[in-house]
């Protein structure tokens, strides 16, 4: 392995997920190794289907949309960047991914547009529960195939809906081929109409008293939804597979991103365990917000020295002040490299990236320059493996 993990993992895999929960700088770290693939000289597409939309203020842009967008090499050289790279950023559009895989696998252009015209498609391609985590999967894999990119950075959601990221392949499969969609399937495909004779006994009054209240014409409109997408069924349920396999194997790589605050450990060591269950391996483990003891424990003589030194006029209560924030940070310092010794595995045996705790949040594409290079600086993942 390279000086830095995670630049081995940039230099390597042809994807790269970035997971872990909300509020620990997760969407910083993506954005921060797609810049630094990108200055290493790669092309690489930054994607995210983070609901916050915070990716683009963090690469100094004002929006993100759904389509593919360069980050002009103006606005890299204008904040001092050197890019040989090329970085691209995009945002999932659920509704438009699942549109595109109806017009794929649908058996006659005439079977396409009932389903794209169908009022329940509308509701299902953009609200159902387990769609946008699919599509996304589905984006990113065609993304992969289209070729125009050697690395794409995913920023996930949240740990809880990241886990639903990676189940939703099974969860499509399943809620496609449920005995709730046979029964309307079979009660439809005879004569393009509902019939409740064809359904057994119990599930007709069901359908009859749910009918009184939404009216026969939307039951015929679920029934025939729910036939054609039995129609698209072979095609999802192959596609779900490949997909399935596809983050299990070599060129995805997973990089768990958390802080020292007891429950991001706790949440981050889960999907740790969860990432191995499935078959898929965590390889590094980027801890945000790390308190760091200072270099020097200077008395408080030095310290109003110093400030006499510098020529800082900031009155009487300003040396004691200011010691009493560094014991406080080495307190803090403390407790972080406590939480961090203690972790078990898997979390515990991952390589580990420590970034400090910062005055301000990352906003810019200097700030997030910074992070990049700690990320990826030699030895970095070695040297807080063993911290």
């Amino acid at each position: 392995m390279s000086d830095s993990t995670l630049a081995h993992l940039l230099e390597t895999r042809r994807v790269v997920l970035c997971v872990g929960c909300g509020g620990v700088g997760k969407t910083t770290v993506a954005a921060s190794l797609a810049l630094a693939a990108a200055q290493r000289g790669a092309r690489v597409l930054c994607m995210t289907i983070d609901p916050a939309k915070r990716l683009a203020n963090s690469l100094g842009l004002e929006q993100m949309t759904h389509e593919q967008v360069d980050v002009a090499p103006a606005l890299l050289r204008a904040a001092g960047l050197e890019v040989s790279g090329r970085l691209t950023v995009m945002m999932l559009d659920t509704k438009r991914t699942f549109d595109e895989l109806v017009q794929r696998y649908a058996s006659s252009p005439a079977a396409r547009d009932r389903i794209l015209n169908n009022r329940l498609y509308q509701y299902v391609s953009t609200s159902l529960a387990g769609t946008q985590e699919y599509m996304a999967m589905e984006k990113l894999l065609g993304v992969l195939a289209e070729g125009a990119y050697d690395l794409v950075v995913l920023d996930t959601p949240p740990t809880s809906n990241a886990l639903d990221f990676l189940d939703a392949p099974s969860r499509m499969v399943a809620a496609l081929d449920s005995g709730a969609m046979r029964w309307f399937i079979q009660a439809f495909q005879s004569t393009g109409k509902l019939s409740f004779n064809l359904v057994t006994k119990s599930v007709s009054v069901i359908l009859r008293g749910i009918g009184k209240l939404t009216g026969g014409g939307f039951l015929e409109q679920l029934a025939q939804f729910i036939t054609e997408l039995d129609d698209l069924f072979g095609g999802f349920k192959e596609r779900a597979t490949a997909v399935a396999a596809a983050f299990r194997s070599p060129d995805f790589g997973y990089v768990l991103v958390t802080s020292p605050e007891p429950s991001a450990l706790r949440e981050v060591q889960f999907f740790a365990q969860r990432l191995e269950e499935q078959g898929m391996r965590p390889d590094a483990c980027v801890v945000n917000r790390v308190h760091q003891r200072p270099a020097a424990r200077p008395s408080l003589p030095e310290i109003e020295q110093e400030l006499s030194r510098a020529g800082l006029q900031l009155g009487p209560e300003a040396a004691p002040r200011l010691q009493q924030a560094l014991e406080e940070e080495l307190v803090l310092a403390g407790r972080d490299e406590q939480r961090l010794a203690e972790l078990g595995p898997p979390l515990g045996r991952l390589p580990r990236t420590l970034i400090p705790a910062l005055a301000a949040d990352v906003h810019d594409l200097q700030a997030l320059a910074g992070i990049a290079a700690r990320l990826v600086a030699p030895g970095a993942a070695r040297a807080a493996a063993s911290s």
